[in-house]
């Protein structure tokens, strides 16, 4: 098959997020960037602070998102690296230790350190999503990044655990299947994000990363080079719409537009004498009103939600060892106004991160709103790099003639055969 051999190595990021779907193509360059092939986005309806209210709709926009970035990436796509959030989400340190087997540690003993400490007592109808080294010890040693090939007789590890509601995984595994893609991994979104928008020296630092987004506020704090503390906030970018729908009278998809076009953070930058037109609710008139009153509806909204921030950074103990700040991304942190209130909440440096390293279609994807998609992008390479995939399947190859590949799944979610099957097993 021709062209193989490129496509082989692209890897495919399905942000599945509450206001918007984005599937994402790229393929590793050579200096450790990222070249992207294609990208789709489509708004999402099926989902809800971060998990599947209606798997119908979400099955719909999944399609039509992954088939717009085949259509520009010129590619088929097979399966994807999907990104999870939500207030199910619950994280925490842990350790383990084993005794190295031949006085050398080896991969097999850093496996199995690993897996002592993913042995906490997780909680029924939790599972695990990833177990993240933060460092490990030899013997009396503490502070080792790399162990591997260091002499010693017993390996400790700290990671970081993040479990998931198993429900809420199951059914997004399961819109992301009806789509007929296969699920390479299942990823915090955070983690996805973390990738696209930090650099080295904050994460060495001490930064925490705020990604905003429509349904949910992914939290993410990382010191001396490592994941120590993931949170999430159920209040985002849709609450802010309500308010103003709420305040205004206004019906919903009006203020999300007058959200995106007008709102700002902080009411001393918005001007009282420039004058919006607000649609009403039924057939009534629509009324004038100004910047200013629209900012006094935003920024206790965004003053609630850094505050909570705040006091989550607080309890998990890192709050004086962020030394790079807080890195605010996700498409709710776009708007004018956010930096200087959050430098007033958090007191401590803030800035709005795009994603970086990114060629190809860059000035498309250096928008806050692609973090999750593109830093999922950046997670699927590292693991096909180190060879984590689970006996890969080609995440995606050339495009051939549709109708030979209709592998579409028909708009009921089943093919005709399934269905033949699924009527023979109901009637006999």
């Amino acid at each position: 098959m021709a062209g193989q051999s490129n496509a082989s190595n692209m890897v495919v990021g399905l942000d599945i997020g509450t206001s918007k779907v984005v599937a994402i193509v790229g393929q590793p360059t050579d200096d450790g960037g990222i070249e992207i092939a294609g990208i789709g986005s489509h708004p999402s309806r099926g989902m809800k602070k971060g998990v599947v209210i209606n798997i119908e709709s979400t099955v719909q926009s999944i399609q039509r998102a992954v088939e717009e970035a085949e259509l520009m990436a010129g590619c088929d796509i097979h399966s994807v690296y999907v990104g999870v959030a939500g207030s199910h989400i619950s994280s925490m340190n842990s350790d383990g230790v084993v005794a190295i087997k031949d006085r050398e540690v080896t991969p097999s003993d850093i496996d199995r350190v690993i897996d002592s400490a993913r042995a906490r007592a997780i909680s029924e109808g939790q599972r695990i999503l990833h177990v993240l080294p933060q460092e490990f010890a030899i013997d009396t040693q503490e502070g080792i990044r790399e162990p591997l090939g260091m002499s010693g007789v017993r390996l400790e590890a700290r990671v970081h655990l993040v479990t998931a509601a198993l429900n809420a995984v199951q059914n997004i595994e399961k819109c992301v299947r009806r789509c007929g893609l296969e699920v390479d991994a299942i990823i915090l979104e955070q983690i996805a994000s973390s990738h696209a928008v930090l650099t080295e020296d904050e994460r060495e630092l001490g930064v925490c990363m705020v990604d905003i987004g429509g349904g949910t506020t992914d939290i993410a704090v990382f010191t001396e080079g490592a994941i120590r503390h993931t949170a999430v906030i159920p209040i985002a970018g849709d609450q802010v719409t309500n308010d103003i729908a709420m305040a205004l009278r206004t019906p919903t998809q009006y203020a999300e537009d007058i959200k995106v076009k007008y709102a700002c953070a902080l009411t001393q930058l918005a001007s009282s004498d420039e004058m919006i037109k607000v649609p009403s609710v039924g057939d009534r008139p629509s009324r004038d009103l100004s910047r200013q009153a629209l900012a006094e509806v935003v920024e206790p909204r965004y003053e609630e939600l850094f505050t909570l921030v705040r006091e989550e950074l607080r309890r998990s103990g890192y709050e004086d060892l962020v030394a790079a700040g807080v890195v605010l991304t996700g498409g709710t942190s776009r708007m004018e106004g956010v930096v200087e209130l959050a430098e007033e909440i958090f007191h401590m440096p803030v800035r709005i991160a795009c994603p970086q390293n990114v060629r190809g279609l860059a000035d498309v994807v250096r928008n806050p709103i692609y973090s999750t998609g593109v830093g999922l992008l950046l997670y699927g390479m590292r693991e096909a790099k180190h060879g984590h995939g689970n006996g890969r399947v080609v995440a995606a190859q050339p495009r051939r003639e549709r109708e030979e590949v209709s592998r579409r799944v028909p708009k009921d979610g089943s093919s005709t055969l399934e269905r033949v099957k699924g009527w023979f097993k109901g009637n006999f």
